[in-house]
């Protein structure tokens, strides 16, 4: 039998650790394992052939450290590469392991919180651009209307921590008005991004009344803890100690200065070399 491993959790910089703060405090048991490939992020710009390209790389990565199981907790990853590689490289890579991404298990969710029937989604160029959500919640609630907005500048005010300026303000107004002119039937608004969540304040407070904000970090770790018990022969390869690890492709000391905003407390990461 193949070695026992930790949860891999895979992010383009350093929103996914928004998902995995979410997946410690339901599954604190597990290790887990972060990877943040800062040094080639952002990848909400990038084609699709460059980010399944990374995301592969990284996927392997992750397989080399022991990983059954790996989160891809970055949208764009999602988007654009997880599809290719659950259908084309796992079976030749690692048959018995699992890749998994953040669109489908918040797809199947949001049908449960809007009652207009319409639904808003804010994410990267590249995640609007590639219609995943669009089809993704189709497939579960045909009767939901989506309507999606880029918000291109939001990533950078993140990680530039300049999500609490007056600067800030601007762009989340600017796109929450494009958004709301597309449809004033949306009730229910989804921060299709893992960096989205440091701006929620902001957001909540422009957002119209009567309106709800939804972000990835609870639903997919409720879908994680799901999957698990629903797939024993992927969770028994899974370690139990209760021991979270990070790594990143570019430099550790900005990685860790960045990281405790986005997961709650300081973090010590290692660099790796893909």
């Amino acid at each position: 039998m193949a070695d026992k491993g930790p949860i891999g959790v895979f992010d383009s910089g350093y929103g996914g650790l928004t998902v995995l703060k979410e997946i410690v405090a339901q599954l604190p048991a597990y290790d887990y394992i972060y990877l943040g490939d800062n040094a080639r992020a952002p990848y909400g710009t990038r084609s699709f052939e460059t980010v399944y390209q990374y995301t592969l790389q990284c996927v392997e990565w992750f397989f080399r450290q022991g990983c059954h199981l790996v989160i891809l907790a970055c949208n764009t990853a999602s988007a654009k590469a997880l599809r290719s590689i659950q259908q084309n490289d796992l079976q030749q890579l690692a048959p018995g392991k699992r890749v998994l991404g953040v669109i489908r298990p918040t797809s199947e969710r949001i049908g449960e919180y809007t009652r207009s029937g319409s639904v808003g989604v804010l994410g990267t160029k590249g995640t609007v651009q590639s219609g995943s959500y669009v089809i993704e919640i189709e497939k579960f609630h045909p009767a939901v209307k989506v309507y999606q907005e880029a918000c291109p500048m939001w990533v950078p005010l993140v990680e530039n921590n300049e999500y609490e300026t007056e600067g800030a303000d601007y762009f989340i107004q600017k796109h929450l008005q494009n958004l709301f002119a597309q449809s004033e039937e949306i009730d229910t608004v989804l921060l299709a991004c893992t960096h989205y969540p440091l701006l929620r304040s902001k957001i909540e407070a422009h957002l119209p009344q009567g309106k709800q904000l939804l972000s990835q970090g609870e639903i997919v770790a409720a879908s994680l803890q799901d999957y698990l018990q629903r797939h024993p022969e992927i969770e028994s390869n899974c370690t139990k100690g209760g021991k979270a690890s990070f790594y990143t492709t570019d430099s550790t000391e900005d990685f860790d200065n960045h990281a405790s905003r986005f997961y709650g407390k300081q973090v010590r990461s290692e660099h790796v070399n893909l």
